[in-house]
């Protein structure tokens, strides 16, 4: 039955809460769609912290889209061990980074008197689920080594299967609790984006990488002598 729940019924609902509660933030709350910053705050941990934890994920994020979107890529180039190795090696390095880098903006939190005050119940909610899914990420990449291979392997078809609509969960039942906790916590995620400040992620400014530089133009005049 917790196996239906989690690995059927949750996918379903978090992309109908994605959707829908994208959908109704965006028509009532246009104007509150940001990342909420807090960098006048505080801005020096804020750098530290924000940039390896930003980088790593991105990294992370593409490395496991390549593996839903290319499995068999992914176990070709898999066969040559060094190749493996070098794959592994640099996925857990960007996990440790990212790791490094949320530790920094929790502690920012939680020192910084200013930011303790603005702190919402979500912000920690938030904290909780990517520490979560940071910390069983490592875990099963040290534990249980070759997740590329098996990613592709097992996650790859469930996830599939799941856009389909058409789930399978024989095989994605039977993993370790760790690779679990690391699912479910993505699907929960995923589900909440319409409620924190990770809505920012959908409407990026992508034009900004290809439009040309604009000239500002500063048209104040003071008139005291």
């Amino acid at each position: 039955m917790n196996g239906v729940f989690f690995f059927i019924v949750l996918p379903y609902l978090a992309t109908l809460s994605l959707l829908l509660g994208s959908i109704y933030r965006y028509r009532f709350f246009g104007y509150q769609v940001s990342s909420l910053s807090s960098q006048f705050l505080e801005s020096k941990q804020l750098y530290f912290g924000s940039r390896p934890f930003h980088w790593g994920l991105i990294f992370l994020f593409f490395g496991h889209l390549a593996a839903f979107l290319t499995p068999r890529a992914v176990l070709a180039w898999n066969q040559v061990p060094l190749r493996l190795y070098i794959l592994e090696f640099t996925a857990f390095a960007f996990g440790f980074i990212v790791l490094a880098g949320l530790i920094l903006l929790i502690l920012r939190r939680i020192k910084t008197k200013r930011l303790r005050v603005v702190t919402t119940w979500m912000d920690i909610f938030v904290y909780i689920i990517l520490l979560t899914q940071v910390v069983t990420g490592l875990w099963t990449a040290f534990f249980f080594r070759w997740g590329s291979s098996w990613f592709a392997l097992v996650l790859t078809p469930y996830l599939r299967s799941v856009f389909k609509l058409n789930p399978e969960i024989a095989a994605v039942s039977q993993l370790p609790v760790a690779v679990q906790i690391h699912i479910i916590s993505a699907f929960i995620l995923i589900g909440m984006i319409p409620f924190t400040r990770f809505m920012h992620f959908l409407v990026y400014p992508f034009t900004y990488l290809w439009r040309p530089y604009q000239q500002v133009i500063w048209n104040y005049r003071n008139t005291k002598n």
